[in-house]
């Protein structure tokens, strides 16, 4: 193993590199191609053609510059953290020299890939919480020590907060552990059944790309020798049998890759720290100070076993995406469990704060217009066999009848579900809104973080004489709406939840007293 040539960051010190273990990470970049040709030589029986040879050739060229861009990397890159800012430089023929000041500082993240936890290296990630630019955000040292890292992060978290009030001790401690009875949740997703599909159309268009027929290979001249007589019915449900238990498989192995050594901690200084992961470990902090609300969400068919999600509506986790990859505080567990950890992270004096219980309901317009939409998608869904059927076959056109008639009780049910879920009301310091057909959502927003409204309506909105209402925050995704009130309710939420925000808007009725 190379020698550890990092130095320990402290204070004023001089500037530090990365550590020279990322050497054999770079270099191990490039047993990549060698595995994709040992994988082609097994999937064609160990034959081969010119057009392998050139791809697997320009992957190889392109791994090569992957890697000599991070040798440049570790050559050049040096960070120094100082009382009052952090700053890196990095670049050989293009030079960047950047700094954070230390109390703009919003997040400090740790992660590492499988490849950098075998050498022992992760990567560490400031931000200062910036919506506009992500690149000028964000500054990562991509292969430090862990142990260096931690102890960064604890420095930099120490400056930043000094002279600001610490949480009590006695406020600190563990929120949640992982409990692997959870693991039963990680099958009732459908994005495992999407990644099916995903991973057989890449190797499809891979095998394309080297001029490899995957119809022509072994394994699918042997499936077709031994299935290809079964009716077409029974092969339309066995290959979706397959699909679905694929996908389980794979949400299941992707539930523990996420999740495996998760932990919910209250650190000392006021931060909520999430760690997770097996293969790629995540470590999320997010200051207390910069949450503003939480949201627990309920997709089907997670909802059907009595379990949920618990996101944080935090500022400082970054844009839309990033906001989405880091805000999550739990795995799918309990909703119970999601409901007690909320109260946890969000102490307040309001019980059941995140229950949709006691919120206020909407008027039965909005109920009538789930309902058309559920009769609408009942006929447009129908139309596809029915029109497939004037074209082909009039038993499609009989298919596509029997269809809509069976999914009109269907989705109405969806639709009065979709309504019982709407709700509104004001508790406390908070504003908790309520709504979801396929997954229901339950948003609990500080009042003081909602910096403006924005009010839309629809044409059909406005036939039914209602409107949405967004509360706008630099929390989170930066709008959470209040679907499908009337007028009156709309502005009397908007004036009760933060008086005078939308009073400059609002044009009032002239004194005819």
């Amino acid at each position: 193993m190379t020698p550890d040539t990092s130095v320990s960051p402290s204070v004023d010190q001089d500037w530090g590199r990365l550590n020279s273990r990322l050497l054999l990470v770079n270099l191990s970049i490039l047993g990549a191609p060698l595995a994709m040709f040992l994988a082609s030589l097994a999937v064609t029986g160990g034959k081969t053609n010119l057009q392998i040879i050139i791809t697997l050739a320009s992957l190889f060229v392109t791994f090569l510059v992957i890697s000599g861009i991070g040798l440049m990397r570790l050559f050049t890159t040096r960070y120094r953290l100082t009382e009052d800012r952090f700053e890196l430089r990095k670049g050989l023929l293009f030079r960047s020299e950047r700094s954070i000041p230390v109390g703009r500082i919003r997040g400090v993240d740790l992660t590492a890939n499988p490849v950098h936890r075998v050498f022992g290296l992760t990567t560490l990630r400031i931000d200062s919480g910036e919506q506009s630019d992500a690149v000028a955000r964000k500054l990562a040292l991509d292969g430090i020590t862990k142990a260096e890292a931690l102890e960064l992060r604890r420095r930099i978290i120490a400056l930043r907060d000094a002279g600001r009030s610490p949480a009590a001790a006695d406020n600190d401690g563990v929120l949640c552990r992982l409990d692997w009875s959870w693991l039963r949740y990680g099958p009732l997703t459908i994005w495992g059944v999407g990644g099916v599909f995903i991973a057989a159309g890449s190797v499809y268009r891979t095998l394309n790309e080297m001029h490899v027929n995957p119809l022509e290979l072994g394994i699918v001249k042997d499936i077709e020798h031994r299935f290809g007589s079964v009716p077409l019915w029974y092969g339309i449900l066995v290959s979706v049998l397959v699909i679905v238990a694929l996908g389980m498989v794979g949400s299941t192995a992707t539930f523990i890759e996420n999740w495996a050594g998760y932990e919910l901690r209250r650190e000392e200084g006021g931060a909520l720290r999430i760690r997770r992961g097996l293969l790629a470990t995540r470590s999320v902090t997010i200051a207390e100070r910069n949450l503003r609300g939480l949201e627990l969400v309920e997709p089907i068919p997670l909802r059907w076993a009595r379990g949920a999600k618990l996101n944080a509506v935090a500022s400082g986790l970054g844009g839309e995406d990033e906001n989405r990859s880091r805000r999550a505080l739990t795995s799918p567990v309990p909703r119970a469990e999601a409901v007690r950890v909320a109260a946890e992270a969000l102490p307040v004096d309001e019980p059941g704060l995140i229950e949709r219980e006691g919120l206020l309901r909407h008027p039965r317009a909005a109920l009538r217009r789930r309902i058309n939409r559920a009769l609408i998608w009942s006929v447009l869904i129908a139309a596809v066999p029915v029109g497939l059927g004037l074209w082909l076959s009039t038993g499609l056109v009989i298919g596509g009848v029997i269809t809509g008639v069976a999914l009109v009780p269907i989705l109405v049910a969806f639709a009065f579900n979709a309504y019982r879920t709407l709700g509104h009301g004001l508790r406390g310091r908070y504003l908790v809104t309520s709504a979801g057909t396929f997954a229901h959502r339950t948003v609990v927003l500080q009042r003081e973080a909602i910096i403006g409204w924005k009010i839309s309506r629809t044409p059909f909105q406005r036939r039914a004489g209602l409107l949405t209402v967004g509360a706008t925050t630099s929390a989170g995704e930066g709008v959470y709406h209040v679907y499908d009130l009337t007028e009156g309710q709309g502005i009397a939420l908007a004036e009760t939840t933060v008086p005078g925000l939308l009073a400059p808007f609002i044009e009032r009725a002239p004194d005819r007293g």
